[in-house]
């Protein structure tokens, strides 16, 4: 999948389509609202958007796409919606394992899925170890996922070897800490999409989207089709990424 600094490996490509996609699904909620539905309709309506963005992601050769589903935050929802998503991502799993395998995407959850219940714990090890073999998309689903929490224990793994004297604190880097973030190793989003007319990146890898190109659509998830995938894509090709350098800079790179 290629090593971290993913800013620098882009710039040598001739091609437009990003190589990581990184979505925040908003909008289940107001969609079902919407249309006098509970809550929890909307949030199974985002899952056939969900398809169809890893249908898109593998057909446009984009290397990862990772989705936001469950935020550390949103354990302040209430308990019955919480539950009603524990059992929808159970669901989800159960389901869509073969169709990954089919289509040769790889499963990896991201996040502190430690608190999450014993049953579901267990399906996602099995769902990722059924797919560790797929050589294809690598779909990355943030689940119990925040921004400060990633840094964070990045910070007390860097923390732990300065202790146990395996680093020094002058030997620190970006790249040190990068090293030990939820996606270490893979390239950073080059597109960040977010759904739902919101416009702020809401505690998402903060650290990793420090050069991402932003996209943000009024369209509520479930609504998110592949003509909207597609005008993403077409903004994102339209937009000239520079990190820190000048145009001419780019443009004599490109030659």
């Amino acid at each position: 999948m290629g090593s971290g600094g993913g800013k620098s490996e882009y710039r040598g490509r001739k091609t437009k389509i990003p190589r990581h996609i990184a979505i925040i699904m908003d909008g289940n909620g107001r969609w079902a609202q919407s249309r006098n539905l509970p809550r929890h309709a909307g949030h199974r309506a985002g899952v056939e958007s969900v398809r169809v963005a890893v249908e898109e992601c593998a057909k446009q050769g984009v290397e990862v796409l990772t989705l936001f589903a469950f935020s550390s935050e949103n354990w302040n929802r209430p308990k019955k919606e919480v539950g009603l998503l524990f059992d929808l991502f159970m669901m989800a799993l159960q389901r869509d394992v073969k169709r990954m395998k089919k289509n040769n995407v790889r499963l990896r959850i991201i996040g502190d899925r430690t608190a999450f219940p014993d049953k579901l714990q267990k399906r996602i090890h099995i769902a990722e170890e059924e797919t560790a073999n797929n050589t294809g998309l690598l779909l990355q689903i943030a689940a119990n996922y925040g921004g400060r929490w990633d840094i964070t224990q990045a910070a007390r793994s860097v923390a732990e070897k300065v202790k146990s004297g395996e680093l020094q604190p002058e030997d620190i880097t970006e790249a040190t800490l990068s090293a030990e973030l939820s996606f270490a190793g893979l390239p950073e989003p080059d597109l960040f999409i977010r759904t739902g007319g919101e416009q702020r990146i809401s505690n998402f890898i903060l650290w990793q989207s420090a050069y991402s190109e932003l996209y943000f659509t009024e369209r509520l998830w479930p609504d998110f089709d592949a003509a909207e995938f597609d005008r993403a894509l077409k903004e994102f090709s339209q937009r000239e990424r520079r990190f820190g350098q000048t145009s001419e800079q780019i443009k004599e790179q490109q030659k």
